[in-house]
């Protein structure tokens, strides 16, 4: 009876099988069923496509206003005490989890996507769309996502460490609005589903289009095909690796995997810089940063209307990325606040919006540029390549014209490979603690139950390789972002709400903050 305790089966079994339902369709018609996905989202990208560039906006407006409002000076968990991790660490695993892999991948391709298809009046393949390639990849990982990623954080962290609530769930955020008969009847129960399928189909993506990474630089190397068996032995360790991580929590696991991945991927950059073209990566770095800072609303805000063609990749992109980040947004958040115990909501949310998005524009100007280079050259024809193979190949055909190629090849995988480790540990961790029935406030989340999550994710997203349907899904996953983007808002508010109620900007605050609210009380009053 003990075992059963571990896990909430009222969420978590419905959202097993939730998933199942989904992903049976897909498999047994994945080619008409990406078809008709494709037509809903293109219906979405024409019809709201400003929706969600304005989400965006808003949402990056939110996390500033709680940065540097009184709410900013609110901690979250008792005023007295120290943050858990240092800063460092605190900022590496907030990276690790906020962009993953993914990085290595869109840093490096990303820009071969806009120079194949740049924005209206642009010729394809020029100099300019070169620039507006790179500018959009370091686009993709800036502000208004990593806003996304923290906004719910604020309530969950809340919740949490302040309201010590037992639980660590979207609904337990929502009591203050809804009130506990929503709470702790069917709508509480959807909305804690919601988390639980987007993240667990989201996860299972990740793992299945993860692995190509991988899987293409080890066929370079060993001058082997691509088979399933090749990405099977891939995932295999790469399972054993997150699991271990994830079973060893977050100070002996996720914390050291993410900062020793920090120092790695910095030495990785170095060695670009020196045996690569080192001096036009800089320059290019400079131009990308200024074209981007100069494009800045263009790409927040534009959507073309007066240019009667199809969307550009920028147009139809951007809306899936931002939908696609509103659906990662509950699991990041929740993971935040989990370990921002001791950080006041300032610290969580500017460290989230500018540590991720330091080191995803440097790894865009490194990956990328090298890349550029190889294209300017003539070394390697990388516009033509991505769009005549598999376009995870091009990586490591890119990597294998430095010096020393195939140790460069070795150091990519090793890095992308952690990067993996640490997205997906840090999604079991935080699933785990969410399904759990454990005093989340007090406690870790069980051991077997992160176990547990680590095997269902891997097993879903093996069958969904190895019989079809993992495409489907990524666009299920992206249009999931909807609903989310609602339960979103009303977690900023929720969050804003219980501050008030509690008067927590004067009284759960630093010493020197209480009395200056105070003073600027007793003046006003």
């Amino acid at each position: 009876m003990k075992s059963k305790r571990l896990v909430d089966y009222k969420i978590f079994v419905p959202s097993l099988l939730m998933m199942a339902a989904v992903s049976v369709p897909f498999v047994l018609f994945e080619e008409e069923s990406l078809k008709w996905l494709n037509a809903v989202f293109d219906y979405i990208v024409n019809m709201f496509g400003w929706g969600y560039l304005w989400y965006g906006i808003l949402i990056t407006g939110a996390a500033l206003y709680f940065s540097f409002s009184k709410y900013g000076k609110v901690v979250l968990g008792d005023p007295q005490e120290k943050p858990r991790l240092s800063l460092f660490s605190y900022a590496a695993i907030l990276i690790a989890m906020g962009v993953g892999s993914t990085i290595m991948r869109t840093g490096m391709l990303q820009w071969t996507s806009v120079a194949n298809d740049p924005p209206a009046g642009v010729e394809a393949g020029s100099p300019e769309s070169l620039l507006w390639g790179n500018a959009y990849s370091m686009f993709l990982w800036g502000f208004q996502v990593f806003a996304i990623f923290v906004m719910i954080a604020p309530a969950m962290g809340y919740i949490l460490h302040v309201k010590k609530r037992p639980l660590l769930r979207i609904s337990e955020a929502c009591r203050s609005l809804f009130g506990d008969r929503f709470t702790e009847g069917i709508g509480g129960k959807l909305l804690d589903m919601l988390f639980l399928v987007s993240i667990l189909a989201g996860a299972a993506v990740t793992l299945g289009l993860g692995a190509p990474i991988i899987t293409q630089n080890l066929s370079h190397l060993l001058n082997i095909p691509v088979t399933f068996t090749l990405t099977l032995i891939v995932t295999i360790i790469w399972v054993f690796l997150f699991s271990l991580s994830a079973y060893l929590g977050v100070e002996k696991g996720i914390k050291r995997l993410s900062t020793w991945n920090m120092y790695l991927a910095g030495i990785f950059a170095v060695f670009v810089l020196v045996a690569g073209p080192g001096v036009f990566i800089l320059n290019y770095f400079s131009d990308s940063v200024s074209f981007l800072v100069s494009n800045y609303l263009n790409l927040s805000l534009n959507t073309d209307s007066a240019h009667q063609g199809g969307a550009s990749h920028i147009q139809s992109n951007t809306v899936f990325w931002f939908a696609y980040s509103a659906t990662w947004a509950m699991l990041h958040s929740v993971f935040a606040a989990k370990i921002s115990r001791g950080r006041t909501i300032k610290e969580m949310i500017l460290t989230y919006l500018l540590a991720p998005t330091a080191l995803s524009w440097v790894a865009t100007g490194v990956l990328g540029g090298l890349g550029v280079h190889r294209y300017l050259s003539g070394d390697l024809s990388v516009l033509e390549l991505v769009e005549e193979k598999d376009r995870m190949a091009a990586i490591p055909d890119i990597l294998a014209t430095l010096p020393f190629g195939n140790i460069a090849i070795v150091i990519f995988m090793i890095v992308a490979l952690i990067f993996l480790t640490t997205t997906l540990d840090s999604t079991t961790y935080t699933v785990a603690a969410y399904t759990s029935t454990r005093d989340m406030s007090r406690f870790e989340p069980p051991r077997v139950l992160r176990i547990l999550i680590a095997a269902i994710i891997t097993v879903f997203a093996l069958i969904l390789m190895r019989v079809g349907g993992l495409a489907p899904l990524n666009v299920v996953s992206g249009l999931m972002g909807l609903p989310i983007i609602l339960v979103q808002f009303l977690l900023v508010y929720a969050a804003k709400r219980m501050m008030d109620e509690d008067k927590a900007w004067m009284y759960n605050v630093h010493k020197q903050d209480h009395q200056e609210a105070a003073r600027k009380q007793r003046v006003n009053g």
